[in-house]
C-alpha cells in the first residue's frame, strides 16, 4: 500500500473548503430566492397587500435594490458608498402605488429579514470573519435606500403642498 493517500484530501474536505462563499457571492447567486422569500413575506402582511399590486410591480425594484448592496459589500473598507439611484426612484414608485410612509418601512424591514435569512440558510457556506461586517453594511444600505425613498415621499408632498398655497 502506498502512502499517496495521505496527500489526497477527502471529497467532503475539498468541497467544504471550495464552497465558503462571500455575503455578496451568496446574495448575487441567491438574488431569485430573495426575491420570492421576500414576495412571500410581503403576501403575509395586510397592511401591504391592500394595494393590489402584480408581480412586476410589487418586485420590479428588487434587483436594483439588491445589486445597489451587493455593490456596497464589495467596496473597499473606507470607500463612500453611492447613494442609490434605485431607491430614490422606487420611494417615487410606491407613492404613486399609494404606499403611505409606514408601508414603505414595513417593505424595508422585511427586506432585511429576508437577506438575513437567506444567509442563515447559507451559514456553511459563509466566509465567517466577514459576516457580522457584512451584516452591518446590510443593514446600514438597506437604511440608508429607506431614507432616499422617504426623501421622496417628503419633498413629493411639499411640492403638493406647494401647489395647493
Amino acid at each position: 500500500m502506498s502512502n499517496t493517500s495521505e496527500y489526497v484530501t477527502s471529497p467532503r474536505e475539498s468541497s467544504d473548503v471550495a464552497s465558503i462563499e462571500s455575503v455578496a457571492d451568496i446574495l448575487e447567486r441567491e438574488l431569485q430566492s430573495v426575491i420570492v422569500d421576500w414576495l412571500a413575506r410581503v403576501e403575509q402582511e395586510p397592511d401591504l397587500t391592500c394595494i393590489p399590486l402584480n408581480f412586476e410591480e410589487r418586485t420590479g425594484h428588487l434587483p436594483h435594490l439588491l445589486h445597489d448592496v451587493i455593490a456596497r459589500l464589495r467596496l473597499d473598507a473606507g470607500s463612500k458608498a453611492p447613494i442609490s439611484k434605485a431607491a430614490a426612484e422606487h420611494g417615487d414608485l410606491r407613492r404613486t402605488q399609494g404606499y403611505t410612509v409606514a408601508m414603505a418601512v414595513e417593505e424595508s424591514r422585511l427586506l432585511q429579514v429576508t437577506i438575513f435569512s437567506t444567509l442563515h440558510k447559507k451559514v456553511k457556506n459563509l466566509e465567517f470573519s466577514m459576516l457580522l461586517p457584512d451584516v452591518v453594511t446590510i443593514a446600514d444600505e438597506v437604511d440608508a435606500q429607506l431614507k432616499e425613498q422617504m426623501l421622496r415621499f417628503m419633498a413629493a408632498d411639499a411640492a403638493k403642498k406647494a401647489k395647493g398655497r
